[in-house]
């Protein structure tokens, strides 16, 4: 049977007491909608359909370029009045399922459940259970155990508010039997509005089967609702991700101090020191270590190199038994060989650097290739830029560059030059040559320092 997702967008979220809509606000570096979208996705959906209030052009901005079905809610009437927005476009032999973009980190796994018991002809509901359940729906059960109504936390009678077991908003049913029931809801009670938890009662009545079922863990379906939840929701998040990446042989130097933002994947015997950050797709290869206070972002390094305190890896491919840092930054573009070495106070960008060759310390190497063996002296500079253009810098293999040199772009030095120390190089320097381009110096004798006037 086919599945329409409904992602219900719209709320103003006042308590994040901010100008961004709440469920943009941003959770392990994407929106708390983006990870909501993404779980629907795995289903392989035939509509996703997001409903969209407060806020909605910013929303439709950021989601821009993704299959996606923008429908506008005007009116904030309640959640089944959301829901109604987006029938027109669902036909009648699909299933529906109703997701919300404040509640990030439901499963893919448990969203599918619920729509396996929707194509059987039941109401699949999530519910979980609260040590307090206070402000949240209670789930009503008869006599025999089957669910039969939610009722509001405002409209719920003392007794009913000593259930435990709570509605959390995400559910899934045929969508010939939304069609028929939407329309029926009623706003007569404390909020006055149209409650979508409503058509439970509807499928009672009509004896359709409330089937429930709960998530691995409460946090699947934790809402956020003000920015303490949201900090609370991220660090259960990143811990997840700390206790997967120690399983699959990562050694953590501490698992509440580092941050996954995308994808990371570990080999063995990783190590990453505290206060790492990862974002985008990273790869990191057996042995790899990572210092402290590190960002990489959309990289890929290989085994046995190590990236010492404090560097920015970012775009970068690095090969087996590199050298990075500390304080390195690897720009989009670097690409570094096997043993090859980028040390600290270094930038790189656009650079491809040999096997074995060294750039060690205050150097920026932009849009270059160097060869194998090479040696970059300290506060070597590529000038690549002329305002206008980039140009490039090659560098042959075995060449040795002296400190405080400036390489003016496009420029060629050949296999095993040399260009002394504190020199600009405008021209090209064939194989073996030395080149020195520097001031000459004068010395002078007697000289008499300047003194300061007399107040």
């Amino acid at each position: 049977m086919k599945t329409d997702v409904v992602i219900l967008a719209a709320g103003q979220g006042s308590r994040m007491k901010s100008a961004l809509p709440k469920v943009m606000h941003r959770l392990a570096g994407k929106p708390m909608l983006q990870h909501v979208i993404d779980s629907a996705q795995g289903l392989a959906p035939e509509g996703l359909h997001v409903v969209i209030g407060h806020g909605g052009e910013q929303v439709e901005q950021a989601m821009e370029g993704q299959t996606l079905n923008f429908v506008w809610q005007h009116e904030q009437l309640g959640t089944g009045h959301a829901v109604a927005q987006a029938m027109p476009q669902i036909g009648a032999d699909s299933v529906v399922l109703v997701l919300y973009g404040d509640v990030p980190l439901t499963r893919a796994d448990t969203l599918e459940q619920l729509t396996r018991i929707a194509a059987h002809g039941d109401l699949g509901l999530l519910t979980v259970t609260l040590d307090d359940p206070t402000g949240y729906g209670r789930i009503i059960r008869n006599a025999v155990g089957d669910v039969v109504a939610i009722v509001e936390h405002k409209d719920a009678t003392e007794q009913e508010k000593l259930v435990r077991e709570v509605n959390t908003g995400i559910l899934a049913l045929p969508a010939a039997a939304l069609h028929d029931w939407l329309p029926r809801l009623s706003a007569d009670n404390a909020q006055g509005e149209y409650y979508l938890t409503d058509v439970i009662a509807m499928a009672a009545e009509e004896g359709m089967r409330v089937r429930a079922i709960q998530p691995e863990a409460e946090q699947e379906v934790q809402g956020v609702n003000n920015r303490l939840q949201l900090a609370q929701l991220e660090r259960w998040y990143q811990r997840q991700h700390a206790d997967l990446l120690m399983a699959a042989g990562a050694t953590l130097a501490d698992p509440a101090r580092i941050d996954v933002r995308g994808e990371l994947s570990v080999g063995q015997d990783v190590l990453i020191d505290i206060n790492t950050i990862f974002e985008g797709e990273v790869l990191l290869g057996e042995g790899v270590e990572i210092g402290a206070n590190c960002i990489i972002r959309n990289a890929r390094i290989g085994a046995g190199t190590r990236v010492d305190a404090n560097s920015i890896i970012d775009g970068a491919v690095v090969a087996e038994n590199a050298q990075i840092g500390p304080f390195a930054r690897l720009r989009p573009g670097t690409e570094m060989a096997a043993g090859s070495k980028v040390g600290n106070f270094v930038e790189t960008k656009k650079a491809v650097i040999g096997k074995g060759s060294k750039i060690n310390h205050l150097s920026y190497i932009g849009d270059a290739e160097i060869g194998a063996e090479v040696n970059v002296g300290a506060g070597t500079i590529t000038c690549n830029y002329d305002g206008v253009n980039k140009s490039l810098t090659r560098i042959g293999d075995g060449a040795f560059i002296g400190s405080n040199s400036s390489l003016v772009a496009p420029v060629e030095i050949g296999a095993g030059a040399t260009v002394g120390a504190g020199s600009t190089i405008t021209k090209t320097v064939a194989d073996d040559q030395l080149a020195v381009a520097r001031g000459k110096q004068v010395n002078l004798d007697n000289w008499a320092r300047p003194q300061k006037k007399g107040s």
